[in-house]
């Protein structure tokens, strides 16, 4: 669905009024919708399905997932929290996760970044060279 650009001006404002301090407030888009959805403006699903759209992308950006093939003790788990933060903001929210297939090393994903330093990323990239 094509959006218009006037729909997609008031989505952005819409959505940068319910930021706090830099940070979206669930409460705050809560009012939001039910006050888009109550006076129905001029192509309000087109609002909406931005403002939605918008809200995905910073909670995406706002979460980080560590992928390991085993679980990794505390102290290494701080310490990539750490990095993680110190580069994303102390807003990102962590999640560790085992996946064996990376065979070993870490891959991190924020948002649309992904930083893959597995031992299966390394072979594909090996391998897509010859």
């Amino acid at each position: 669905m094509k959006i218009s650009k006037r729909a997609q001006s008031d989505a952005r404002q819409l959505f940068r009024s319910c930021q706090v301090n830099g940070l979206l407030d669930e409460n705050r888009v809560r009012q939001a919708v039910t006050l888009v959805l109550a006076q129905k403006p001029r192509r309000y699903i087109e609002i909406l399905s931005r403002l939605l759209r918008l809200v995905k992308l910073d909670l995406e950006r706002r979460t980080a997932r560590v992928e390991s093939v085993t679980s990794l003790p505390a102290d290494l788990q701080m310490d990539v929290a750490n990095r993680i933060k110190k580069i994303y903001g102390d807003s990102v929210s962590l999640t560790f996760d085992q996946n064996p297939a990376l065979i070993g090393g870490l891959r991190v994903k924020v948002g649309s970044d992904v930083y893959d330093g597995s031992v299966r990323a390394k072979l594909e990239r090996l391998a897509a060279g010859f």
